[in-house]
């Protein structure tokens, strides 16, 4: 993952960071002692793992499947604890071989621990640290990938106008890599850079600067012996793009390089509109789903069809989940997303590799955040779940209930039924179906609804011959209420009654119909850079970046769109600084 994940991703403070700061200062103490502070089995060499390595690069990839990334961690910048994570211990990775993964890449940037002038060294107590985690990960029995991770952007892409300064830092870096390495059991792969990218650079170029550092890396490593003469080593293309001519360029590297030991990886995070909800894309919709199946099956046609190994390094989506802010992405659509995924990366043979920054793994307590979706990815490993057109039925805070329908996403499987709680639903009196129309009845929902609090009065579960249960939640909301109020372009927040109702996405557009903040391009802005809820405090509020991109003077008409399908049109004035906000 590089920077444009890393402004969602990274954090610099939150729960537990005394604790990282003072596991920091152990493990800087340990080190100047010249053992590495950790466990206290942690210092000892780890016993040889009990993983029979295959020989082919194919067997080796299928063995690695499911994996998951040790993210903001050594990748950080500048050091293992800055972006919040605790320093890692060989706990992490017992924990991740328990839930059933069986490799783990670690990401690693490089540049503050690298002297940026030759000869380019490594610094010695950082390059011990990475050798130790990735024999805690070894010691667990877990395939590992190690790669040179956001030094992609902080000086590689400056290869177009420093070539030969990055290319011999580069190949440095790689020579160290590879020393250090040189004896670590073939469980060890090599991944050459993380989303390689080239500032001012034309498409050759990228072609031409991609294919050397590949080939670059790949004579480095085999040159230097011992287990890295049939090491598997993991490829990129450009950005990690499953675009058509960065998969293309991919193949002439490898063909090139002539070697059986190679796999190709890309990297997937969602159809753009939908993995941060910008442009209107609130919704796991048609769209979306097509952005993914026709990425795989060019990857399919393109490298699997050549019998070339496919590593999905990363993938989830950019924005959900993040715990610390507001859900950009509506929760159900999400996990159509992530099962949807591990589907197709089943049917196709792909190994994949969970992205994780911080925000699945609570690494202090070594917990899922959210159990539920982890289980549901855990599931898509193996089957498929079925699920509903939205996870929300939506009812009227007065007046009679009337009955509500949705539609069974039966993705191959038989449908059970539906339950509350433990008791199972009667079809033809709570529930009735016809094709895959589900529609809950009047009288049920009446029922779970009870006096109609705005919220979530009740919640059922959809349930299908394999896989998880689909939770649908019955809510009662009325029409958000928002008020007149005047801020500043530092500080402002519509005070809103959401009535029950959750915020979904915000268009803005000036009277002669242009778009009107800080993304031109759209009039559906995004989701927690523009505006984002606060429902604790009955506030919608406008970012920053949002007022003062406004144009002075000039009224902007906000349509705020709720999930419910309710809108609530509101205007924003900039006068200097101030912000005038009223109810259109």
């Amino acid at each position: 993952m590089n920077d444009l994940r890393r402004s969602s991703y990274h954090r610099s403070h939150g729960p537990g960071r005394l604790l990282a700061v003072l596991l920091a200062l152990a493990v800087v103490l340990g080190l100047s002692a010249g053992t590495a502070a950790a466990g206290p089995d942690e210092g000892k060499k780890p016993p040889r793992p009990a993983v029979a390595v295959p020989y082919q690069a194919k067997d080796v990839n299928a063995a690695m499947q499911p994996g998951w990334n040790l993210g903001n961690t050594l990748d950080a910048i500048p050091d293992e604890t800055s972006w919040g994570n605790p320093l890692t211990t060989r706990a992490h990775f017992a924990k991740i071989r328990s839930e059933g993964f069986r490799s783990v890449r670690i990401p690693v940037t490089w540049t503050d621990h690298q002297s940026a002038t030759a000869p380019y060294a490594v610094d010695a107590t950082w390059m011990k640290r990475v050798q130790q985690v990735v024999d805690f990960a070894v010691a667990e029995g877990l395939y590992v990938v190690l790669n040179v991770h956001h030094d992609s952007w902080q000086w590689i892409k400056k290869m177009s106008t420093e070539h030969d300064q990055v290319v011999a830092r580069y190949n440095s870096l790689w020579t160290q890599i590879a020393r250090q390495f040189r004896d670590a059991p073939r469980s060890v792969l090599f991944e050459s850079i993380n989303e390689p990218q080239f500032a001012d650079a034309s498409q050759e170029q990228i072609t031409r600067f991609l294919h050397e550092l590949n080939t670059s890396f790949h004579s480095i490593v085999r040159a230097s012996g011992s287990r890295n003469g049939n090491r598997v080593l993991v490829l990129p293309s450009w950005n990690t793009s499953a675009n058509q001519k960065p998969l293309d360029d991919l193949v002439t590297t490898i063909r090139a390089l002539k070697d059986p030991h190679l796999i190709a990886t890309v990297h997937y995070y969602s159809w753009y509109p939908f993995s941060v909800n910008i442009a209107g894309g609130t919704r796991y919709d048609e769209t979306a789903q097509k952005d993914l199946e026709t990425s795989f099956d060019r990857v399919r046609d393109t490298l699997l069809a050549r019998g070339i190994p496919v590593y999905l390094g990363e993938f989830g989506l950019l924005s959900w989940p993040n715990h610390f802010h507001p859900e950009s992405v509506e929760r159900g659509e999400a996990l159509k997303y992530f099962e949807h995924l591990g589907h197709k990366m089943r049917t196709l043979g792909i190994t994949t590799a969970l992205w994780d920054a911080f925000n699945l793994l609570n690494r202090e307590t070594l917990k899922w955040r959210d159990p539920a979706l982890f289980a549901l990815i855990k599931s898509s490993w193996t089957t498929r779940s079925g699920s509903t057109s939205f996870d929300r039925v939506y009812l009227p805070k007065s007046g009679a209930v009337p009955a509500r329908s949705l539609t069974l996403n039966r993705n191959g499987l038989k449908f059970r039924g539906l339950w509350h709680g433990s008791g199972k639903l009667v079809q033809g009196r709570d529930y009735t179906l016809s094709g895959d129309r589900l529609t809950l009845t009047a009288e049920l929902l009446t029922r779970l609804a009870g006096d109609r609090g705005y919220g979530v009065n009740a919640t059922v579960q959809a349930r299908f011959s394999a896989g998880r249960p689909w939770t649908v939640e019955v809510v009662t909301t009325g029409r958000p209420v928002l008020t007149n109020t005047t801020g500043t372009t530092e500080a402002f927040a519509v005070p809103a009654q959401y009535r029950g109702d959750q915020l979904a996405t915000m268009h803005a557009t000036y009277a002669d119909g242009s778009n009107a903040g800080p993304t031109d391009w759209t009039p559906y802005q995004e989701f927690n850079q523009a505006f984002s809820p606060d429902y604790p405090k009955s506030t919608i509020v406008l970012t920053p970046a949002f007022n003062t991109s406004l144009r002075e003077g000039q009224t902007a008409t906000l349509v705020f769109h709720f999930y419910s399908g309710a809108t609530v049109t509101y205007q924003v004035t900039r006068t200097d600084s101030t912000v005038t906000g009223t109810v259109a």
